[in-house]
C-alpha cells in the first residue's frame, strides 16, 4: 500500500521536535482517504539493556525522574532498565553498552538482542532496541549518570524473583523494562547455562 505526503513542516523545535504532516494513504477497500493532518513527535531512537548477573540470579535496575510519569500512581520516579539515545548512526548495542557504564557503572560481558519495537507509532517515530547483558552485579549500586545531562540515577541490584514480583504488582510499569523482564522470564534458564 502507498501513502503520499502533501505538506510537511516543523511545528515546534525545542529539546524535542514536533513535525506536522498533511498526507493521504491508500484504503484497504481501494482508493485514497481524504487528506489528514497529523503531528509526529520526533525524539530519535534509543537502545536499552537489562543487566543480568546469572551467577547471582539478579538484575540491575535504575531509578530516575521521568516527566511523562508526573501523574502516574507511583509518582515520576520509575524503576527502569539502562537506556540512552542513539546518536550519529552508532550501533544500538554499542549505545546500550556505553549507557550501562554511564548509568549503572557496569561493563557488559556478553549480550543478546531481545527486540526492536516502535514505542507509540500513532504519534512518534521512536524505536527502542532492547538487549539483555551479562554483568557482574556484586558491587552494583550507588548513584550514577552524567551531571551535564541532568542525570540523577539510583542503581539497585534486585534478585530475579523480587524483580518478577515487581513486574507482577505493577512497580515496573514502563515498556522497556516490562518487555525485558518478560523476555528474561522465558530465557533465564538458558542464559544461566550459557553465561556461567
Amino acid at each position: 500500500m502507498k501513502f503520499r505526503i502533501l505538506e510537511h513542516d516543523i511545528a515546534f523545535q525545542g529539546f524535542f521536535r514536533l513535525d506536522r504532516f498533511r498526507l493521504q494513504h491508500e484504503l484497504f477497500a481501494g482508493g485514497w482517504n481524504q487528506p489528514l493532518t497529523r503531528e509526529l513527535f520526533e525524539r530519535g531512537h534509543a537502545a536499552a539493556i537489562l543487566p543480568y548477573d546469572p551467577s547471582l540470579d539478579a538484575v540491575v535496575l535504575i531509578e530516575q525522574f521521568r516527566i511523562g510519569a508526573l501523574e502516574a500512581a507511583g509518582g515520576p520516579w520509575l524503576m527502569e532498565i539502562v537506556a540512552g539515545m542513539i546518536e550519529d548512526g552508532k550501533p544500538a548495542e554499542a549505545v546500550a553498552r556505553r549507557e550501562s557504564v554511564e548509568e549503572a557503572g557496569l561493563e557488559i560481558a556478553r549480550s543478546e538482542a531481545i527486540c526492536d519495537y516502535l514505542v507509540s507509532p500513532g504519534g512518534t517515530s521512536e524505536r527502542i532496541a532492547v538487549f539483555c547483558g551479562e554483568v557482574d552485579a556484586r558491587n552494583a549500586g550507588g548513584v550514577h549518570g552524567l551531571t551535564e545531562e541532568g542525570e540523577d540515577i539510583r542503581v539497585t541490584r534486585v534478585a530475579y524473583e523480587d524483580a518478577v514480583a515487581m513486574l507482577a504488582d505493577g512497580r515496573l510499569n514502563s515498556a522497556s523494562v516490562i518487555i525485558a523482564m518478560q523476555w528474561l522470564m522465558l530465557n533465564r534458564e538458558r542464559l544461566r547455562e550459557q553465561w556461567r
